[in-house]
């Protein structure tokens, strides 16, 4: 190949000032270039440039390789700096190069010895530090996490899909449809109200004793299909899970396990949606350790929470308040990197249209508003916690731990009190208004007052 025309003129300046040129050529004839980014052949020949009145001279194929090597093993001077790492270390093989660009960020560095770290710090998918701040903030601008692939999203979303079909199939052989139209319609296409509560669904009767829905209240079995209802079942019996212990409601797992059930199609597809996306782009953020304990912790505390408030005799299923409470991390994200983010401020306003209608679907029935709320309150505090944010400065760093000591300790007060106010007092003499942040008052559901397809007996 030809050497520039740049290059002739170069070389023919420095061999009037005394240069040697062959060591111009070795050390990179233009400080502008990169060294290893041009595919041009050097000019092989004693006399400094190319005149135009004869052919230039090439080196030959067996050359080629023997002048880069030696080109390379030559110290380099002031263009060393523009691409780090682009040529190779003398000695070195041939497969160091890659592409800068595009390279793994966690692909570790053979200059630098390899960083410890703790198993709490492997869990939660810890890893700052391993590659450059500028790097990070770039894979931050780019959507590039910890994870490449959200396993665990996909782990859940299976289970969830499991659980449903389980449900349609203990619905359809109850009532002989997989959706119930009677004795109530379940506006989400799913089970019924009872076949919800039998299969795990958060409902405090089942779970400690109310005085307004006392064990001796009789509900619609499973198999009932007259409205209103004629074929009627012991709470106990409706309950299941082997019933209870001494005739006493203590089904406190139904705040876990309902986590992983649906109220029907309409939910479970909204639910899927969200997870798939908003969920599936925060733990590969977050890595799947992380992801874990916002996800399960947001969905607990919000059923915790639903437990103290909302309404009673309505039973209340889904994944709904751990969606929220990973979708709260897209708020810290947004707040802690504003700077970083394209268009905050639109962000922040289509983030606020998408919280309230969420928080418009918590009003359907099965569906509870508070396990919304709950679970995006946890979020906000988990993921304080262990979201990995990027602080460039020493001021940005004290302030995020200080967020991330205060988040935790709200987060553990929150879990014991409103725990410990489930089981020793009535949430309804606290707060009675409070129902209606989660039920709009109807006939149907009896003004948002207590059971509303319970039977006492006489």
């Amino acid at each position: 190949m030809i050497i520039p025309e740049g290059t002739q003129e170069t070389l023919q300046v420095k061999k009037d000032e005394g240069f040697d040129h062959q060591s111009i050529i070795s050390r990179g004839a233009s400080p502008g270039l990169v060294r290893g980014a041009s595919t041009s052949r050097p000019y092989q020949n004693s006399q400094a440039g190319y005149s135009g009145n004869r052919p230039p001279t090439y080196l030959e194929e067996d050359d080629h390789d023997q002048f880069y090597d030696e080109a390379y093993s030559k110290p380099q001077a002031s263009d060393a700096s523009l691409v780090h790492n682009a040529v190779a270390p003398a000695g070195q093989s041939k497969g160091y190069y890659q592409d800068l660009e595009y390279a793994d960020p966690y692909a570790p560095n053979p200059n630098q010895k390899a960083e410890k770290l703790s198993p709490f710090a492997k869990f939660i998918g810890g890893n700052e530090g391993k590659y450059p701040l500028e790097q990070r903030i770039e894979n931050k601008k780019r959507g590039i996490g910890r994870q490449t692939y959200p396993f665990l999203t996909w782990i859940i979303s299976i289970v969830l899909i499991a659980v449903f079909i389980y449900e349609e199939v203990i619905q359809t052989k109850a009532q002989g449809t997989p959706v119930s139209f009677k004795p109530t319609v379940n506006p989400m296409l799913g089970p019924s109200g009872s076949a919800l509560i039998y299969l795990g669904a958060r409902f405090p009767p089942c779970m400690k004793n109310v005085s307004s829905v006392p064990p001796s209240t009789l509900l619609a079995c499973l198999n009932d299909t007259a409205n209103p209802s004629t074929i009627n079942c012991p709470l106990e019996q409706v309950c299941g899970f082997n019933g209870f212990d001494n005739g006493t409601p203590n089904q406190w797992f139904r705040c876990v396990n309902c986590i992983g059930s649906d109220a029907g199609f309409i939910h479970i597809g909204l639910n899927l949606l969200c997870q798939l996306t908003v969920s599936a782009q925060v733990e590969r953020e977050m890595g799947s350790g992380g992801f874990f304990l916002v996800y399960f912790a947001a969905g607990i505390f919000g059923n915790v929470l639903g437990a103290n408030f909302s309404l009673v005799g309505s039973p209340s299923t889904g994944a709904s308040g751990a969606i929220f409470g990973t979708t709260a991390i897209a708020w810290v994200d947004l707040f802690a990197h504003w700077k970083y983010q394209y268009r905050p401020v639109r962000k922040l306003i289509f983030m606020t249209i998408e919280f309230l209608i969420g928080f418009a679907i918590g009003y359907i029935p099965y569906i509870d508003n508070f396990a919304h709320l709950g679970g995006f309150v946890m979020g906000l505090l988990v993921g304080i916690v262990f979201y990995p944010v990027i602080s460039i400065t020493k001021r940005h760093r004290v302030i995020m731990w200080t967020c991330r000591i205060i988040a935790m300790v709200l987060a553990v007060v929150l879990f014991v009190v409103l725990i410990r106010n489930f089981y020793t007092s009535d949430p309804y003499a606290a707060c009675p208004g409070c129902r209606y942040l989660s039920c709009w008052p109807t006939a149907s559901n009896n003004h948002c007052q207590g059971c509303v397809f319970c039977f006492h007996p006489k």
